[in-house]
This record gives structure tokens, sequence and C-alpha cells, in this order.
């Protein structure tokens, strides 16, 4: 594949991601993803044999552009392995997470669909648990405070209030997120 191509076939994932996080998973066409991406009609056709395909590109791609980039990580392991270094990447978690505004929602609309086709339910468990683990294991190796269940605890806890965060901003306050993050941190940590 030329790399003109793989440009394109990306482009057109993220023009998907943009369509289920708008349109949800009904309103994720060949045709709107070509919209969306502002190419030629039945350009998405050549590059996706069906919408199977589509959805598990879709759910790999958000799930790439969701982890931290690589000054990010640095800087996770820079200073005192502490709690305050630990609430500061909990906060920058979120705040990443959150920023991706498209993608976090097309992924709660993949996981909704995930429960009706078993290719893309067997894409997101091995994308998400391979995230989950990856999360532990940069904990551990790292000498941050916390167990494995502390980490699965605030990955649970934090994922949640996103969800809020995203779909229902008024319920709490950038002050009162800010709080629950050092409160969640604080408590698995007790």
């Amino acid at each position: 594949m030329a790399r003109q191509n793989v440009a394109r076939r990306a482009a057109l994932i993220d023009a998907a991601i943009e369509v289920l996080a708008e349109q949800g998973a009904r309103g994720l066409t060949f045709r709107a993803v070509d919209a969306e991406a502002k190419v030629p009609m039945g350009t998405a056709t050549n590059y996706f044999a069906n919408r199977d395909e589509l959805f598990t590109q879709v759910g790999s791609r958000i799930y790439e552009r969701l982890q931290p980039d690589a000054r990010t990580f640095e800087l996770s392991l820079e200073g005192p392995r502490d709690r305050d270094r630990l609430l500061a990447l909990m906060r920058e978690t979120v705040g990443r997470i959150s920023a991706f505004r498209s993608g976090y929602l097309a992924l709660l609309e993949l996981r909704l669909e995930a429960t009706r086709r078993p290719q893309l339910r067997a894409v997101l468990t091995q994308r998400i648990r391979a995230d989950i683990d990856a999360n532990v294991s940069h904990h551990r190796e790292s000498g941050l405070p916390g167990d494995t269940t502390a980490v699965l605890l605030l990955y649970l806890a934090l994922n949640w209030l996103v969800v809020e965060r995203l779909t229902l901003p008024d319920i709490f306050t950038e002050e009162e997120i800010d709080g629950l993050v050092a409160s969640a941190v604080d408590r698995v940590l007790a």
C-alpha cells in the first residue's frame, strides 16, 4: 500500500470517529465517512470491506490517539514517586482523555455496538485489556504508590468521571472534577 493510501485510510478512520461521536453507530455509513473526510463518494468503500471492518478499525485507532505522547510518558517518571505525582498523572489523564471528546464519545458508541457485534467485541476486549495491563505494568515499574487494585479502581472511577464530564458537562464544575480526582487518589491509597 502506498504511503498516500495509509494516510488516506487514517483520515477516513478519523472521519469515522467524528461521525460516530456526532451521529452514533447508526449514522456510521460509508457515505457519512466520505462526507466528513471531504473525499469523493465511494472512497471509504475502497478501503473497508464492510461496516464491521470499519468499526474494528475505528476501535483500534481511538486507542492509538488516546495514548500519551512520549514526553508525557517521560514526565510521568520524573520527580518523587508519591501521592502528588500520582495525582498529577491522574489529572493529566482525565484532561487528555476529555480533550479528545469525539474519540471518547465514539468509544462509548463502539462499546454499545460491541454488544451486538462479536468481532468488534473481541477487538475492543483485546485492546482495552492490553491498555489496562499496560497501565498496571507501568504503575508497578514506576514505583508510584498503590497496588494493582488501586490502578483498576482509578481506571474505573476516572472513566466514569470522564463520561459525566463529556456527556453531561453541567453536573460537575471543573473544581469539583479536580476535587473528585484528588479524592479518588486519596481513597485508593488509604
